[in-house]
């Protein structure tokens, strides 16, 4: 595996830093959650964190691992949807200024937005409207996208049209990708289970879930037995496990690979996604598993210390230096 291409919401990411937690109280939003929102309840949300710290950036899932992988020195892709407007302008150039191939087409509404509320404790919960990233159609995907690819990296939110995904895998199979999944967000898995299991167990090969996720995909409340359950239906199966590290399957072989101690941990938006990241590029890097989490690791480890998903060139530099010891095995967790 040496090329990959993503396919996600292209999202335009907006960081607030909460000082509690109450206007997630006040509008009955689930710590930790992603939920799909209209403009006006997001706009209404808006309003009441105004005057708060806050930052833009590039977001989306898969577009956040794509990014990443790219910083790496991977060779992506990657499949969205923005607006006719100035932000699917600086979307698609920003794909572009990182050696990403973009295949970026437009929609009527305005490009997607999501609003990322960060507890004091870092943990985020996003409100996201979609706009044009939800206009994707399952007819956009054609065969010829995928040529050239080795893998195709879906991101879990975008499951929630199953005809759309259902086409996307379709289509790269019989191109002869392997196929990876993130599930993204408990409350996605939940609302969309039995499609989901129907998705893993026909076309995906590789499945990055947190305990969460795990836990409601399999059913089974302890990491361990999800993990062994995930693995039944996949070629790779990943369960983080928070403060713990992560569990890794592939066949026979099981890996438990140790966390990055972060400086601070301010901000877990793209942790998930950077994991991933790290992960898919020790794939395309021929690493061993236990070298595939840790790159995983140190990018997540590092991603948590600021607040959204850019990265200083400082951070980059300490991160490449870190992946190059774990490519001659002189750091591993």
């Amino acid at each position: 595996m040496k090329r990959v291409i993503g396919i996600g919401n292209a999202l335009t990411d907006m960081l607030v830093n909460l000082r509690s937690d109450k206007v997630l109280e006040d509008y009955g939003i689930a710590r930790g959650s992603m939920s799909l929102v209209d403009s006006a309840l997001q706009a209404e949300v808006g309003k009441s964190v105004a005057g708060l710290p806050y930052s833009l950036s590039l977001g989306g899932s898969a577009d956040n691992t794509i990014r990443t992988m790219a910083r790496l020195g991977s060779d992506v892709g990657f499949i969205g949807k923005v607006g006719r407007d100035t932000t699917g302008d600086y979307f698609e150039q920003a794909l572009q200024n990182l050696g990403i191939k973009p295949i970026i087409f437009r929609g009527t509404e305005r490009s997607g937005k999501c609003i990322s509320l960060i507890s004091p404790d870092g943990e985020r919960t996003m409100l996201t409207h979609l706009g044009a990233a939800l206009q994707l159609r399952a007819e956009e995907i054609q065969r010829e996208i995928f040529e050239g690819y080795d893998c195709l990296y879906i991101e879990g939110y975008l499951v929630q049209d199953h005809t759309l995904i259902e086409n996307a895998v379709r289509l790269a199979k019989g191109c002869g990708l392997r196929v990876a999944i993130d599930l993204a967000s408990f409350n996605v898995v939940e609302e969309n289970l039995e499609f989901l299991k129907r998705l893993c167990r026909e076309y995906v090969d590789i499945i990055f879930a947190n305990e969460d996720e795990a836990k409601v995909f399999t059913g089974e409340s302890e990491p361990i037995n999800a993990l062994q359950r995930i693995s039944e239906i996949c070629d790779i199966a990943v369960v983080k496990i928070g403060m713990k590290g992560a569990l890794i399957k592939h066949h026979e072989e099981v890996v438990h690979v140790g966390i990055m101690a972060a400086a601070r941990r301010v901000d877990t938006t793209g942790a998930g996604d950077f994991y991933a990241a790290g992960f898919m590029y020790g794939l395309c890097e021929g690493l061993s598993l236990r070298q595939c989490g840790t790159i995983g690791a140190i990018a997540a480890g590092k991603v948590i210390e600021v607040v959204g998903t850019t990265l200083s060139e400082e951070a980059w530099s300490d991160i490449l230096r870190l992946v190059e010891q774990v490519k001659t095995q002189k750091y591993l967790f």
